[in-house]
């Protein structure tokens, strides 16, 4: 029988960029973190891609809202909406008859105790009742399908929207971890500075995205590939469309990736003797969306010389890792993973 047959549990992945709920065991929401609100009456307008699709183009008495920034809650009242409005998007055949849900949630390894409790309170208010908590690295783990309490130690490199969390896990715990606030959203805050400098043109943060995802590169390709881009001459202030190339990319992004090097770097330093060898036997793996970038893979196995893995369904990883978690909620109750799973919230 599978989980939440009789109860009304979900998992969410509530990540800078996009938020993932898991329901009976299947992906059923994967949507951009992204609000829409009334100027006048907070009152909630569109949520997800439709309020994506809003941003750089409100009117004055819309405007557009990202609650999370680097991993963390940074709008309460917008989180609460974004998460209520999440919710009510799982098809209506699983539509929740009482308000009382049962909730795991997934956060950076990094959380402090404020930013747990503001994980919990907008969980609460938007309508959890039982409210655990997971880390990234753990989840994506076990969304990979690695044996967490295996006597082998495993590395976890997890680059979302907000933070890279890093961790080396074993024994059903982290070893050593670190979390940086540096991912997807930096690599796009990288594009926008470059595309000022050397082009003299600002472009919004949609298009930056845009060109990560299509010739976003941070290792040499075989072959150059170019990209169009639209956006407002800083000089004359009128639009202009500029061809830019996968090697300016890289150029771009050569500072915010490099931090990420250095940080898994010294991680690795830290890691004890054994795992360090079991590390360099079955390799890096790596997750989330920003793992996705062209040859970043490459670039993290040419600086640390360990063979670098990027997971299937790199994005969904830590959704579907911390559903599996619900499936062993007694067990986690147990401590078996309690270096994974905050209970104290």
């Amino acid at each position: 029988m599978g989980f939440f047959s009789f109860t009304q549990e979900i998992a969410i992945d509530l990540g800078t960029a996009n938020s993932i709920i898991v329901y009976n065991d299947q992906i059923v929401v994967d949507e951009p973190s992204v609000v829409a609100l009334d100027k006048r009456t907070d009152r909630l307008i569109a949520v997800g891609e439709r309020a994506r699709q809003m941003q750089g183009k409100e009117n004055e008495s819309i405007r557009t809202i990202r609650p999370l920034r680097d991993g963390v809650i940074a709008d309460f009242y917008a989180a609460e909406m974004m998460i209520r409005g999440l919710i009510k998007m799982i098809p209506s055949k699983n539509r929740f008859f009482t308000p009382s849900l049962k909730m795991v949630v997934g956060i950076p390894s990094g959380s402090t105790e404020v930013e747990m409790r503001a994980v919990r309170d907008s969980s609460e208010h938007a309508g959890g009742r039982e409210i655990y908590m997971i880390y990234e690295p753990m989840a994506a783990a076990l969304g990979i399908g690695i044996d967490v309490e295996a006597p082998d130690g495993c590395m976890v490199v997890d680059i979302g929207g907000g933070t890279t969390d890093i961790a080396v896990i074993s024994l059903g715990g982290t070893v050593v971890s670190s979390s940086i606030k540096m991912a997807g959203d930096k690599f796009d805050e990288a594009i926008v500075r470059y595309m000022r400098k050397k082009h003299n043109i600002m472009i919004g943060e949609r298009s930056a995205e845009e060109l990560k995802i299509s010739i976003g590169t941070v290792f040499p390709r075989p072959q150059e590939v170019y990209m169009d881009v639209r956006g407002r001459n800083l000089v004359s202030g009128l639009p202009k469309t500029i061809t830019v190339s996968s090697s300016e990319l890289m150029e771009a992004l050569e500072e915010p990736v490099s931090t990420i090097v250095e940080a898994v770097h010294s991680v690795l330093e830290r890691t004890p003797p054994e795992l360090a060898a079991d590390i360099s036997d079955r390799g890096i793996v790596m997750t989330g969306g920003g793992s996705l970038v062209y040859g970043l893979d490459k670039l993290l196995q040419q600086k640390t010389g360990i063979n670098v893995l990027i997971a299937d369904d790199a994005v969904s990883c830590v959704a579907v890792g911390t559903g599996k978690t619900l499936d062993n909620l007694d067990l986690l109750k147990g401590n078996t993973l309690s270096d994974g799973i905050n209970y104290s919230y």
